[in-house]
């Protein structure tokens, strides 16, 4: 009887022990849920409703802060950026802004410059971070790219600054020839020598005014707008025939070749314009008695077949310091040479923006003392691929002494000159 009632006791102790370390497990498990976890404070309920949805829209790159400057969210851009790393703002003056605004919540905003990831050189991105509060915990940060902005104002100042100063040239020089002229009244033969004189800078000076005017309506005019199927002999042709003179004086030979019957697509007065800008330039840096070739050839492209048009010369050359810059505005190789041919520094710029506008590009391979080959890329015109096939169809006519079908040209290279070559002598 005696052990029954102990078994029995035992039991009953045994039982309330289960139920109360039950009841404390259960209490600990409910308090353990509630405690907020570094897993918690990263996810997305932790943002006030719609933060998230605002966020994903910014143009900004946008990182939300909780209390311990943990990353609660962040845009894919604040990541391209390396504003954040390993789930931390990685950058210390933005840490201690977000740090002051949740301190006494004012908005902040400051222009930094951060190192560019990826680099070694030294170049810069300039950014301008603006931290405000988000609720009672978080801090919100808003990081905006400004480096392209900033180029774009330093290219527009820089070219403000040199039409500025190209302009004052001439201008400037007119002036002083026409109070020479003025003096020098009773002086026939100084009167005619200034009077050259005068003649020369008021050209430079028409020429600088009409390259900034052509220079601007490529820059916003869409050439595709007024598109056809352009020729490019007659590109040739018309750019070879814009500088016949200076050519003709320096004894120069211009000698035109290539595939025939080649097309492109896109305004014919701009690409007549930025072909007649390389040749002229050829010519201008060509030693008298030389040789300027414009070759044109297909080449096959992963976007579509290409037409390249090269103009080759045997001048100066340019180095491989300068090679990078001269499609720059203003920028010249050889400024005093350039003032000498009355070149305005445009005339390679205009050429660029001519190939980008076109879909196309222009390339320079050039060596010191051996001469320069500027190569301009441009879309083929497809329409005008499709006629030129059916046109070679190969159907010979009898009456066809070579054996070649008829309306074909025979190149065994696509640079080998055409039969009858545009020479200047």
């Amino acid at each position: 009887m005696d052990v029954n009632a102990a078994v029995a006791a035992a039991a009953a102790i045994a039982g309330v022990l289960t139920g109360v370390i039950a009841m404390l497990a259960f209490r600990w498990s409910e308090r353990d849920q509630k405690r907020p976890t570094r897993t918690s404070l990263h996810t997305d309920p932790v943002l006030p409703p719609g933060v998230d949805t605002v966020l994903s829209v910014l143009r900004s790159s946008a990182v939300v802060l909780d209390e311990a400057d943990a990353v609660v969210k962040a845009s894919s851009a604040a990541y391209a950026l390396g504003l954040v790393r390993g789930g931390k703002l990685a950058i210390e003056p933005m840490i201690k802004m977000t740090r002051d605004t949740r301190r006494d919540g004012e908005i902040r905003q400051v222009e930094l410059d951060l190192p560019r990831r990826g680099t070694g050189r030294g170049e810069a991105l300039a950014v301008s971070a603006r931290v405000a509060p988000l609720g009672s915990r978080l801090v919100l940060l808003l990081v905006e790219d400004l480096t392209e902005a900033r180029r774009i104002e330093a290219v527009r100042r820089d070219f403000v600054a040199n039409v500025s100063h190209e302009l004052k040239t001439p201008v400037g020089a007119l002036s002083l020839l026409s109070e020479a002229v003025m003096d020098a009244s009773d002086d026939p033969e100084a009167v005619e020598r200034f009077a050259g004189r005068m003649q020369i800078e008021a050209t430079r000076l028409t020429n600088l005014v009409q390259e900034l005017i052509d220079l601007s309506r490529v820059q916003n005019d869409d050439p595709l707008e007024d598109a056809e199927p352009v020729r490019v002999d007659e590109l040739v042709a018309e750019a070879i025939d814009r500088c016949r003179h200076q050519a003709g004086t320096k004894q120069i030979t211009m000698a035109a070749g290539g595939t025939a019957e080649l097309h492109v697509w896109g305004n014919r007065g701009q690409l007549a314009a930025a072909l007649g800008n390389l040749v002229e330039n050829a010519v201008n840096y060509s030693p008298a008695r030389t040789r300027v070739g414009i070759a044109a050839r297909r080449v096959t492209a992963p976007g579509g077949d290409l037409i390249e048009i090269a103009v080759t010369d045997q001048g100066i050359g340019i180095s491989e310091k300068d090679r990078e810059r001269v499609f720059e505005r203003f920028y010249r190789v050889d400024p005093a040479r350039s003032r000498a041919t009355g070149g305005t520094g445009l005339g390679l710029a205009i050429v660029k923006h001519v190939a980008a506008s076109h879909g196309g590009e222009v390339t320079v391979w050039s060596s010191e003392g051996q001469g320069s080959t500027f190569t301009l890329r441009l879309p083929e015109a497809g329409a005008a691929r499709d006629r030129e096939r059916a046109l070679l169809t190969p159907v010979l006519d009898e009456d066809d002494e070579d054996g070649q079908p008829d309306g074909t040209t025979t190149v065994s290279s696509p640079y080998e000159p055409l039969p009858a070559p545009e020479v200047l002598p």
